[in-house]
């Protein structure tokens, strides 16, 4: 399924999707999720159906979107009379997320929108209280802050527990994927790290500390304002940035925004 921005009823190539099919596998998933008949689940691009199916036996309600015309008939056809399960015929990134409300998102998603498909769940006004995406590992790991933080690792962890919660097989796929495939585990923190309404002074500071390899960070603040914040963090003076660990960020934005009255 495609979630970019196009015309016409079905996905260009480029957006080609690696269906799960094991059973197996995806019963173990499902039972990892531990979704249950009182939970709102989103699947994003349902595909063939073959997580369709074994999601709606399971939760109370699933929204599944679908952009495929094709795919889609072929759903449409295949769970009619499933009462629970209503199928959207839409682009998932052009599709409105409940306003409100707790639900959960599960989902094998294209590797080609990964990033778009993370930042709308998790920069929407109602984010999902938890989320199961499987992608390429090497996105999951940068979604990690692995090996270092980067940007958009800092951004998400403020909101959200992030782990690993399931490593491929490339059989586990049709067609077989040329990449190691992981599904990353989402979910959003009782109370986030940092107030909903300091997220933009956050990202602000971020985008500055973290240019120049230190020299950014050394800009914002005076020497003596840095050396507190250094010291406050448990950070050594001849620090990189990517040597910086969330915990320690977090430390340098609390340190950053009391001398700034934030």
């Amino acid at each position: 399924m495609s979630r970019n921005r196009f015309h016409g009823n079905a996905a260009p190539l480029w957006a080609s999707q690696n269906f799960l099919t094991g059973r197996a596998t995806i019963e173990r998933l499902l039972c990892r999720a531990a979704i249950d008949r009182f939970d709102h689940v989103i699947e994003i691009g349902p595909g063939k159906g073959h997580l369709t199916g074994l999601l709606a036996r399971r939760c109370g309600r699933l929204c599944a979107v679908e952009l495929d015309a094709k795919l889609y008939e072929a759903l449409r056809q295949k769970f009619a009379g499933v009462e629970n399960l209503r199928l959207y015929h839409a682009d998932f990134l052009q599709w409105r997320l409940p306003g409100s409300g707790d639900y959960k998102v599960f989902a094998n998603i294209p590797f080609s929108c990964t990033t778009a498909i993370v930042r709308k769940l998790t920069e929407c006004k109602n984010p999902p209280r938890e989320a199961w995406l499987t992608m390429e590992k090497g996105a999951a790991k940068r979604f990690l802050g692995s090996p270092r933080e980067s940007l958009r690792s800092l951004m998400l962890k403020p909101m959200f527990e992030l782990e690993l919660a399931w490593h491929f097989r490339r059989e586990d796929f049709h067609p077989m994927p040329d990449v190691d495939v992981v599904m990353l585990h989402l979910k959003k923190k009782a109370q986030p790290d940092v107030a909903p309404e300091q997220m933009r002074a956050y990202e602000r500071f971020l985008s500055g500390a973290l240019s120049g390899n230190g020299a950014g960070l050394r800009r914002m603040l005076t020497a003596k304002q840095l050396s507190h914040a250094l010291r406050e963090a448990g950070i050594p003076r001849g620090f990189t940035p990517g040597e910086i660990l969330y915990t320690q960020w977090l430390c340098l934005f609390r340190c950053f925004a009391e001398v700034k009255r934030l």
